[in-house]
């Protein structure tokens, strides 16, 4: 800023915010320019500097070009500071008066606020006070509008966030409603299909940063370049609590949940959490991404504890297995039993005793060989049942069908490797501009670079001279699928999760036979596939 010789030195300080660039209104910053350039030569200042901010609201005193001001008139710069009226230094009256009744003349600088009339030089400026406040009102009332709004669209399932969740993008017609990212959507279904097959967080967020797919806040600054990739992620990597979220959020189910922060105040920007049944959900609102049957089966895998320690104990039937009398969910307890590595005991009984019910305890063991039996009972085939199942699905083959599922698949992968080209190309010009450093740059290259050779490897597999599999390779691939349960030998997370929806184990109770004494207990299966559960007396 240059310096001037004389005791009327004046700088010119605009504002506008959104909810001041209103019709009818002459608040633009051109028009608080003329005002107060017109004012300063009527009355002999000499304007030495100005300080705008464009587009920040009056409630907040952290504005830069404000901050700004505040260090250069602590330096002396200046005398007078001029404004269009006093809502242009703020709405928030406590603030607004602080500055005017302390700050600016601790620093021996006049405000004159023109519209106003008020000029801190002179003893008459009793009515700023309550000027402020009716600023302040203005804000306030401004807020509440605001926020009814948002509230009205929320209702009425409409999208208000700045950017869309990852896997969808804002609708180019319609800027509150979803569509699929197709990019990040084929992402977000390879998530839930291996979370449904009983991969975990961790083991989900290892395989995608090894596939060198980019984060959601990493992705979200390659499809929005004016972002800093800094300021959104430090890792720039998958991590199980990314995953964990996208895991457990019904947007993918096509249901809007919006509301669930809320702030204290209009003049704080601190937010607090809102409790899940304050939240506003309205269902259908868009395209889904994964189907409910699939959503319902992660979180039951979610629900399920297990130990991921090294040689631990793990619990397969873990959100599976229930007390019989009570409903509680039965978890491990220690045992004695040579040979066990541990009991299943009604929860409940665990944590109130025998006043709110029985132990209900089975052997981990003994439960595994039950479930095991009633698998191998209801759901293995027999070869005579394979070959009659394989009869009535090959007839229903149709190689042509196949053809066409072959070529849109490859045609898919050939547009998403498109995209990965075009992320490459804008990566090179965000360098060239300087908006990416070579630390983030050459990580960054590297993963596309993998991406795009395993999607050549995958659409050269695809090509049209190879790419319709011959009649043999289904069927033998048909005959792998359907043996798949001919012969279970054990069970598995994905297995109990895919044929059971819940276990139910009544109170053991012991008798006396010809081979000793044995343990007699009801178990209850409930198969996915059965219209009725399986009861079964069984002894131990």
């Amino acid at each position: 800023m240059r310096e001037v010789s004389t005791a009327c030195r004046a700088v010119l300080y605009l504002r506008l915010s959104r909810d001041d660039d209103s019709p009818g209104e002459s608040e633009s910053i051109q028009n608080q320019r003329s005002l107060l350039q017109e004012y300063a030569a009527q009355h002999g200042f000499t304007v030495v500097g100005e300080y705008v901010d464009d587009g920040w609201s009056g409630t907040r005193f952290d504005r830069p070009r404000f901050q700004d001001m505040l260090r250069d008139m602590k330096q002396h710069r200046f005398e007078v500071v001029l404004v269009k009226d006093l809502s242009r230094l703020g709405r928030d009256y406590i603030q607004t008066g602080r500055y005017l009744e302390l700050v600016f003349p601790e620093n021996g600088v006049r405000l004159i606020a023109v519209g106003d009339g008020i000029d801190t030089a002179r003893s008459d400026t009793d009515l700023a006070p309550f000027r402020n406040v009716i600023n302040e009102m203005y804000a306030r009332d401004t807020s509440r509008k605001i926020r009814s709004t948002l509230h009205t669209k929320m209702q009425a399932g409409k999208f208000i966030g700045n950017f869309a969740p990852y896997g969808y993008q804002k609708d180019p017609q319609d800027k509150n409603h979803l569509i699929p990212d197709e990019r990040a959507a084929s992402t977000v279904r390879q998530i839930f299909a291996w979370a449904a097959a009983g991969k975990r967080p961790t083991e989900i967020a290892r395989m995608l940063n090894e596939r060198g797919e980019p984060p959601p806040a990493v992705y979200r600054t390659l499809v929005h370049p004016e972002l800093n990739p800094d300021h959104y992620s430090k890792r720039k990597a998958w991590t199980s609590v990314g995953v964990s979220r996208i895991l457990q959020d019904v947007v993918y189910l096509g249901h809007i949940a919006q509301g669930k922060t809320d702030k204290i105040s209009f003049k704080s920007k601190k937010t607090r959490e809102k409790r899940t049944e304050e939240w506003i959900i309205v269902p259908d609102c868009h395209e889904p991404l994964v189907c409910q049957q699939t959503f319902d089966a992660v979180q039951r895998q979610r629900s399920a504890r297990r130990c991921d320690r090294k040689g631990a104990f793990s619990n397969l039937f873990s959100g599976l297995v229930f007390c019989l009398d009570c409903g509680k969910a039965m978890s491990t307890v220690s045992t004695r039993r040579k040979g066990s590595a541990a009991s299943l005991a009604c929860g409940a009984y665990k944590l109130r005793g025998a006043s709110a019910c029985s132990n209900h305890f089975i052997s981990y063991e003994s439960l595994y060989r039950c479930v095991l039996e009633a698998v191998r009972q209801y759901v293995c085939l027999s070869e005579q049942d394979c070959d009659a199942l394989f009869e009535r699905l090959q007839h229903r083959l149709r190689l042509d069908e196949r053809g066409r599922e072959t070529s849109c698949e490859r045609e898919r992968l050939m547009q998403e490797q498109k995209q990965v080209q075009r992320l490459v190309a804008q990566l090179y010009e965000d360098r060239a501009a300087g908006k990416i450093g070579e630390t983030n740059f050459y990580p960054l290259l590297e993963r596309y670079e993998r991406k795009t050779a395993a999607l050549q490897q995958q659409i050269d597999a695809l090509r049209p001279d190879s790419g319709v599999q011959s009649l043999q390779q289904l069927q033998e691939r048909l005959r792998v699928i359907i043996r798949r349960y001919t012969d279970v030998k054990e069970l598995t997370p994905s297995l109990l999760f895919e044929l059971i929806e819940r276990i139910e184990v009544g109170q053991g109770t012991y008798e006396k036979t010809e081979k000793g004494k044995v343990k007699r207990q009801k178990v209850i299966i409930h198969f996915r596939f059965l219209p009725a559960p399986c009861e079964i007396d069984w002894l131990e």
